[in-house]
Formats: structure tokens, sequence, C-alpha cells
């Protein structure tokens, strides 16, 4: 294994733009998923040397799509979202999102562009499930399969990582004329939107971070530990809602009658296929358990349920439980570039988690125990290392303003990453939601929030007491909802 340290892959990021300065762009449609609602943009492939060090080792196209602003005046700055991940489309993200940016496309163009890896842009897609790396497969298995996978892949992985993606980016703002960039990025995404102000400061005029990776820590370690935290604070919340407590009064205990029954062994489930509509027996045990409380954790709609779902299966029926295990990871599993994901992994997380100085009694007490881990470090061992500017795990310090926000339930990115990602933010303002969750935008007057801020690149008055107003979804007590 081995790692390119681009100390400054300031090689003229712009030069292949520029050699290549016309980006034709044609009416399309854009859209989450096939059969859903489309929306107008114009939309191209631009074309970006695979190793930005060696433009003789061919290119790749990136997909492109812009939406343009309604007004016909237009700002010079348009707005431009980065999806996590790491593995997500960014069209199809923003295609889920657009409420959440409604407001800033009154007076600027959208700029869409699927980071090199995922969505339409030189996809680096292989047979390496979820269940790999949440760690259902053996240490054995788990190699044979990144193996595989690392052979199956279109590209090589060592050219998609962050340090390369963001010279994307700016040679995409040079091809199309655009001024400065407005930068919003979602959970991994703020990863790379703080590593493009750190590179093109001048490229950069403002930037929201939602969901915050400080640069200075690497992902993975508290990975089980925050979520063990988050799915506590769900238990602290039932008890003291006075509707949630009486009908389950001890989801608590509930919760560890149920590790405890599929720690023994899994059990069939029966649930409808959502295509086939065709019954089909599912397996259920503790691995898939641990995955499915980890994913509802993430908005605080699906930890409504949490109660709900935990009592029932504590007491037999698995069903609901199951069923909403399959549904996200179904839709997860498609919308994640594992070979991305992976690319991004094992180069600017893993090699730097201090393995040996883990808080190990935590994590194998946590639901979730070392499962993950495991895996991440298994895949790790034998994924090619890339490319990786030896800048990018320094805090990002800056005029840019800059606005980070948290959700005070997140279980994978708490409030205390935003502080940490802002230490030398000269222009930051910290937002958190209490008992919300992963990604703000769309949370209650936020949108608004984010358009006021991104218009005036200062955050509005009020901010902050809006936010605390926002909604909560409350606890359900049975299928047809919350108590009245």
């Amino acid at each position: 294994m081995f790692r390119i340290v681009a100390i400054a892959l300031l090689l003229s990021a712009s030069s292949f733009a520029e050699d290549n300065s016309v980006l034709e762009l044609s009416d399309c449609r854009i859209s989450i998923s096939p059969g859903s609602p489309g929306i107008a943009a114009r939309c191209g492939a631009f074309a970006r040397p695979l190793n930005p060090m060696d433009e003789s080792a061919g290119s790749i196209d990136l997909k492109v799509a812009v939406i343009p602003a309604l007004s016909l005046e237009p700002a010079a700055d348009p707005f431009v979202p980065i999806a996590g991940g790491p593995g997500q489309s960014t069209i199809k993200f923003y295609a889920g999102w657009t409420a959440a940016f409604e407001r800033i496309r009154q007076d600027r163009d959208i700029l869409l562009l699927d980071q090199r890896g995922t969505g339409e842009s030189a996809p680096m897609t292989c047979e390496l499930d979820e269940d790999a790396i949440d760690g259902k497969y053996s240490t054995e298995q788990t190699l044979r399969l990144t193996r595989e996978c690392i052979d199956l892949l279109p590209h090589d992985p060592r050219f998609f990582t962050t340090s390369v993606a963001v010279q994307d980016l700016e040679a995409l703002r040079v091809a199309l004329g655009y001024g400065q960039l407005n930068l919003y990025g979602a959970s991994y995404g703020t990863r790379v939107a703080q590593h493009f102000a750190r590179r093109y400061p001048d490229s950069t005029r403002s930037m929201i971070i939602d969901g915050v990776v400080p640069p200075q820590i690497p992902l993975g370690p508290e990975i089980a530990t925050e979520s063990q935290r988050a799915i506590d604070r769900v238990f602290e919340r039932c008890a003291k809602d006075i509707a949630c407590n009486y009908h389950f009064p001890d989801v608590r205990g509930d919760f560890a009658a149920l590790r405890d029954t599929l720690s023994v062994a899994p059990v069939a489930v029966e649930l409808m296929h959502p295509v086939t509509a065709k019954q089909e027996l599912v397996e259920f045990g503790e691995q898939q358990l641990a995955a499915a409380i980890r994913l509802l954790l993430y908005s605080p709609r699906t930890v409504a349920l949490l109660p709900l779902v935990i009592s029932e299966a504590a007491n037999g029926n698995y069903t609901p439980l199951a069923a909403q295990f399959h549904m996200i990871v179904s839709s997860l599993a498609e919308s994640l570039s594992i070979g991305m994901h992976n690319a991004v992994m094992c180069t600017e997380d893993a090699p730097f988690i201090d393995w040996d100085n883990l808080d190990h009694d935590a994590i194998r007490a946590s639901y979730m125990g070392p499962m993950q881990l495991d895996a991440i470090k298994t895949m790790c061992s034998v994924w090619p290392a890339g490319v990786l500017d030896e800048d990018l795990r320094d805090p990002l310090a800056t005029d840019v303003p800059v606005l980070l926000l948290s959700g005070g339930a997140d279980p994978i990115t708490p409030a205390r990453y935003a502080e940490m990602a802002a230490v030398d933010l000269r222009g930051a303002w910290l937002l958190t939601g209490e008992n919300q969750g992963h990604g703000l935008a769309v949370v209650g007057c936020m949108p608004r929030i984010i358009g006021e801020f991104v218009k005036g690149a200062a955050l509005a008055d009020g901010a902050a007491e809006c936010l605390a107003d926002a909604f909560v979804m409350p606890f359900f007590i049975d299928y047809s909802g919350p108590a009245p």
C-alpha cells in the first residue's frame, strides 16, 4: 500500500478546463430516482484528467447540471451543494432536497457536480455491499470481497479522493465562467467544502456546512459510541414524554432484551417485497438490528418510530423493524458508490486512526459494537491509498463567512464537531437544533435562514430562536401516529 501525497496539486487545477473551455450544456431533467418528478436543468459532461498530475493517463467524464436562477439577472456566484456519503450523487441529493434551496434559486444558479466516482461521474461501483461495511462478514470474506471489488473497478481508485475532487470543482467554475462559489456541504460534503475553501480561497464567497466533519479527526472511531449516545438520548426523551413513557415504560429494557434474544440466533421474518409484492423470508439478527437502529437515528421522523418498533420486536413482532431496515438499507445501497466511499475512507480516515488507543471498552459496550470499525480496518488494509494533500487534515483558517449547522441528536457528527471545525474560522456562526438529526437544511425555517445567509454572507438576526422553535416529530404510540 502507498499514498500519493499532493502537497500542491496547485498544478493549475484549471489548466485542463482552460484547454477545454467550451462545456456544452443542453436541456435535461434531473430526479432523485427513475419515476420521480423531474426538475428542469441544463446538463453536460465535463472531461477531466483521471490523474491531474499526468494527463496522459486518460480522462473521465463528470456529470454536470445547472438549475438556472429564476431571476433574469442572476448573481455571478452560484450556489453549489455537495453531497455526503462519501459516495452519494450530488445531483440526486439536490433533487431530494430542492425545498431547502428554492429561496437561493431566486437569485442564483444552482451548480451541481456529481463528484468523481459517484452518480454518473465515472461511477466506482462493485459488488462489495453495505453488509461488508457494516461488518456482517468474516475477516476472510471481507478481504476476498474487497479484493474482488478493487479488481472490478473501472478506474484506478487512487484518484477519487477529496484532494482531486476540489480541483474538478475549481476547473468547472472556470469552464462555466462563474465568479466565486457559495458552497453547501452535507456530512462528508463538509470536508470537501472546507478543503475547497482552503485550496481556492479567492473562489469561495460563502460556505454552509451541515453535519460538520472537522478536518482534524478521522471518521470511524466514534461512530459506535456517538450512535450509542444518540439511542440513549431517545430513551431519555421517551422517559420524559408522558405518552411515550406510558405506552413504553421500559423501552431501554426492551432494547436490551431484544439484543440478548438476537445475539443467540437471528429470526426469520416474512416481508412483502416492495416491487413484486410477494412474501419473502428474510433474516433479522443482531447485526441487522444494529444497522437498523443506526440508520433510523439519523432523522427525527424515523427516531419517532423507535420506541414503538423496539417494543413490538421485543414482544415478538419483528416485522415493522425488519421492514424499516430493508427499506433504508436498499435505498442506501442504491445511492452509495462503494468504490469512491472506500477511496476516501482508506486514504483520508483509516490511516489516521490510532487503533491501539481507541476506547475499546466503550465501543464494545455500544449496541453497534466493533463490527463496523473492524470492517473498515480490514477493507483498508488492502485498499490502495490515493492522492492526499498534506494539509487536508488541518483546521481551515479563513475569513470566508461560514455557517456551521448541527443536530443536537445527530448520531454521527455531534455539535462538538462543529466547534472543532470553527477553531480557526474568523467569520463563523454556529447553530444547533435541539433533538434534530443529521442535516438541518430542510428543518423548519432553515430554508429561509440559509437563503438569507447566502444572500448577505452573514447570519440574520433571530436565526437561533427560529431554529429553536422548529418542529420535532413526537413519538409514535401506535402505527396511527403520535398521541393527539
